[in-house]
């Protein structure tokens, strides 16, 4: 029976070093061999558990390779985007350069336009010519076609940044030009108007569709006394109801009827001229009208002291009577 319990036992000797003596210490077999199984055991579950949480670290990386994938393609994406934005905000630079320059070429020829526009006041305002000047326009025009060509040359971002910067200069340049003609353009315009109104007012046109003079202006012998007298104007002989025409703009002061001068008008005109229209066969304004260069005011006739259908036409300067011939000038005219 000992020697039965004996051999289900094993004994380990434990042996320190030489000084000290060797320790016997008697397990039994079962648990020798229950020892290694255990520590069998729990090295499985070790590895068990390192293998669990290797994977849940796994896992964890692979989502957060799959998050700064993401990120990434996201990233490339907000980058191509701004590349476009970039590219087209390029474009627009240039596009808006370009209308900037083509902008302000114009608003010089208008500055240019205005400056002839004083020329041409300046120069009828003390002659009171008619010719008009002729507007110098630029020989170049702008054509948004695409009939356009070129190679190939790379814009770099401090290229754009100094175009930017230009085209700003640009517009500043024009709101300074702008500002500066819509404080002259008003006063301009104003003078424009007036001179208009000196030119339109100048009494140019000759009054009656005859040509023909019959008394000049100045000293003749009268022709109902046979005395030298002063006559005050010119005499064009027409068919009677003949038509009389108001040789500037300007307004009516006088429209009414005397026993020397017939039914007769005075217009005045700008500068302080009046013209005197007399001996006609009928009114057709009223005192206080505005009547336009050309405009029909009355008809021909032979009221007053008239010999015959004539019209009677007097220029007045200053309340003075002057010689009509300088202002109107009648083509193939003739005087009898």
């Amino acid at each position: 029976m000992k020697s039965a319990t004996a051999n289900r036992r094993m004994t380990l000797l434990v042996m320190r070093d030489a000084q000290h003596s060797v320790k016997q210490i008697h397990l039994s077999k079962p648990l020798m061999m229950a020892v290694p199984a255990a520590a069998v055991l729990s090295l499985s579950g070790l590895v068990l558990a390192l293998q669990a949480h290797s994977s849940q670290v796994i896992s964890q990386l692979e989502q957060k390779v799959n998050i700064e994938n993401t990120r990434n393609l996201q990233l490339q994406s907000s980058v191509n985007s701004r590349e476009q934005s970039i590219e087209r905000l390029q474009n627009e630079i240039i596009k808006l350069s370009s209308q900037a320059k083509d902008m302000q070429q114009k608003m010089e020829h208008v500055d240019e336009l205005e400056q002839q526009l004083q020329q041409f006041i300046d120069k009828h305002t003390t002659s009171m010519s008619t010719d008009v000047s002729e507007n110098k326009a630029s020989s170049l025009s702008w054509d948004a076609s695409e009939h356009v060509g070129g190679e190939y040359i790379a814009v770099h971002e401090n290229e754009m940044l100094d175009l930017a910067q230009e085209t700003k200069d640009d517009f500043q340049e024009m709101q300074e030009l702008l500002k500066t003609m819509e404080s002259q353009v008003p006063h301009t315009l104003k003078k424009a108007q007036e001179t208009q109104k000196q030119i339109a007012g100048n009494p140019t046109l000759w009054p009656t569709a005859s040509k023909v003079l019959t008394s000049s202006f100045g000293y003749r012998t009268d022709p109902f006394t046979g005395k030298a007298a002063f006559h005050a104007g010119i005499d064009i002989a027409g068919e009677n109801g003949g038509p009389v025409f108001a040789a500037g703009a300007g307004q009516v002061v006088t429209s009414e009827e005397s026993g020397a001068r017939g039914r007769y008008i005075i217009i005045e005109h700008p500068g302080g001229l009046q013209t005197w229209y007399m001996h006609l066969s009928k009114i057709q304004v009223n005192v206080g009208d505005s009547v336009d260069k050309g405009e029909q005011i009355g008809q021909l006739g032979s009221t007053g002291r008239s010999t015959g259908p004539h019209l009677h036409f007097q220029v007045v300067k200053q309340n003075k009577p002057v010689n009509p011939l300088p202002y109107i000038q009648a083509a193939n005219s003739e005087y009898n």
